[in-house]
């Protein structure tokens, strides 16, 4: 079964990860995630909203870790969920895991200030 992206999230593959997240004009932030992945469903609501909350300022993709091993490598992703914020084709955060909106916001807003 293919990885579902939460509502309000835009799905990237191998073919559109370049074009969607290196060259957005704006900050992208990325789940690395996979169907199986329990904590990947958990986090869900939580991109959901904050892709609400930030359209227009944050664009948030969903990545199919399973389905693009190579950019998963490229990036060392070790363990899903892993959330990366990239700015100007750059990674400027990266975590793994689970966190409250609360939370991975804070980290969002640290990593862009």
């Amino acid at each position: 079964m293919a990885f579902a992206p939460p509502a309000g999230t835009v799905p990237v593959d191998s073919t559109t990860f370049d074009t969607a997240v290196l060259q957005a004009p704006g900050p992208v932030l990325v789940e690395f995630g996979a169907d199986w992945c329990g904590p990947c469903r958990m986090i869900g609501p939580v991109l959901s909203a904050i892709a609400a909350e930030r359209a227009g300022e944050l664009t948030v993709a969903v990545l199919d870790a399973d389905e693009a091993p190579q950019i998963s490598a490229r990036y060392r992703v070790m363990g899903l969920p892993t959330l990366m914020v990239f700015r100007d084709g750059a990674p400027v955060m990266q975590v793994a895991g689970t966190r409250p909106k609360s939370k991975l916001l804070a980290e969002i807003d640290a990593a862009l200030s």
